[in-house]
C-alpha cells in the first residue's frame, strides 16, 4: 500500500522462508546475493534509530554508517528492539512503512543495479524494486557503508 501511494512500481516475490538471511532468500527467489539488501535497525548513541540497507553479499561498516549519519557511534539492536521499531519480524524487515519513522542509509553501490530484491514485511515476501525507487519513496541518503 505504501508504494502504492507513492505510485512505485514493484513485483512480489514469494518463498517458502525456512531460514533467515539474506543468503538464503536470494537462493530461495533465483536472484543474485548482491542485489539481495539486508535491512539492519541501528541505534545511535543518543538513542535514536536508524535502517541501513546494504547488499546481502557485503557486510555493514558501523564507522562509516556512523560517519554517514553525522554521529559519533551506531550499534546493532537486538532482535526484540529491531521487531518493536520497525514492526516486522527479523526475518522479514522491510524498510516500509515502518513502526516508527527512521531514517534510512542505503549502500551507494546498490544504485548501480536495475532492480534489487527487498523484504516485503513479511517473512518469505520479496519485493523486486528499482533502486532508485527505494530513495525515492524512502527519502534516503546514500554513502559507502560496507567495509
Amino acid at each position: 500500500l505504501f508504494l502504492k501511494q507513492k505510485k512505485i512500481a514493484f513485483e512480489v516475490v514469494r518463498y517458502d522462508h525456512l531460514e533467515k538471511g539474506a543468503l538464503f532468500a536470494a537462493q530461495a527467489i533465483g536472484f543474485e546475493l548482491a542485489r539481495t539488501l539486508k535491512t539492519l535497525v541501528v541505534t545511535t548513541e543518543s538513542g535514536s534509530f536508524a535502517l541501513a540497507l546494504v547488499p546481502g553479499s557485503d557486510q555493514l561498516s558501523l564507522k562509516r554508517l556512523a560517519r554517514a549519519m553525522g554521529v559519533k557511534q551506531v550499534a546493532m539492536v537486538d532482535t526484540p528492539e529491531a521487531e518493536r521499531q520497525s514492526g516486522y519480524k527479523v526475518g522479514g524487515i522491510s524498510p516500509f512503512a515502518t513502526q516508527r519513522r527512521m531514517p534510512v542509509v542505503m549502500e551507494t553501490k546498490v544504485l548501480n543495479y536495475d532492480r534489487v530484491a527487498i523484504n516485503a514485511g513479511q517473512r518469505g515476501v520479496m519485493l523486486i524494486i528499482a533502486p532508485g525507487d527505494i530513495q525515492k519513496a524512502l527519502g534516503a541518503a546514500t554513502a559507502s557503508l560496507t567495509a
